[in-house]
């Protein structure tokens, strides 16, 4: 019977384990945020580096070959407006990396300009595959508020106009170490 008895604990007290959040994840807080970035191409998106290989098949519109660099300083705001109430600017560059498929890789700071985390930013890097709905890129950093901030942003072109303004949706999924987070959910 006791036997019995110390298999049901040893049971139970495996299975509560199961159920406990590991200690690390524990001490992170989510935060989100949402944003409409603008890239206009010879505006806010200047190409600085002409690749040097094969004309490109399948991306639109021009004259786009592998390896061409484009840096970027575009506007962030609340709505998919450009007269939308700003929130910050994405500082990076992006590259044409794919032979075959609109793949371009990603590099891109986020400084915030407004709101609780005005002056943090976070470091957005990945993969662009430019013609699907949906694409997922990763959070690998932050400063400030958004200090060690990791996760993904789930990005979508929402509207192209003139074939030279691209207007994107961010939804950033990140979490903060418990002492960085300065609240525990918060959306622009």
């Amino acid at each position: 019977m006791a036997r019995s008895r110390s298999c049901t604990t040893a049971k139970l007290l495996l299975l509560a384990f199961a159920f406990i959040v590991p200690a690390s994840a524990a001490r992170r807080r989510q935060v989100r945020l949402h944003f409409y970035m603008h890239d206009i191409a010879g505006e806010t998106a200047v190409q600085v580096v002409k690749g040097t290989g094969p004309l490109h098949p399948s991306m639109p519109p021009g004259n786009r070959h592998f390896g061409d660099t484009t840096v970027m300083d575009d506007l962030l705001t609340e709505g998919p407006s450009l007269d939308s109430n700003p929130v910050g600017r994405a500082q990076g560059s992006y590259v044409l990396a794919g032979l075959v498929d609109p793949v371009v890789v990603v590099t891109a700071t986020v400084k915030l300009t407004h709101g609780p985390y005005n002056g943090s930013t976070i470091v957005i890097a990945g993969r662009d595959e430019v013609l699907a709905e949906v694409r997922e890129l990763a959070v690998v950093g932050g400063t400030g508020k958004l200090r060690r901030a990791s996760g993904h942003v789930v990005w979508r072109t929402v509207e192209v106009l003139e074939a030279v303004h691209y207007v994107l949706e961010l939804d950033v999924y990140a979490s903060l170490p418990a002492a960085a987070a300065s609240a525990l959910a918060t959306n622009y």
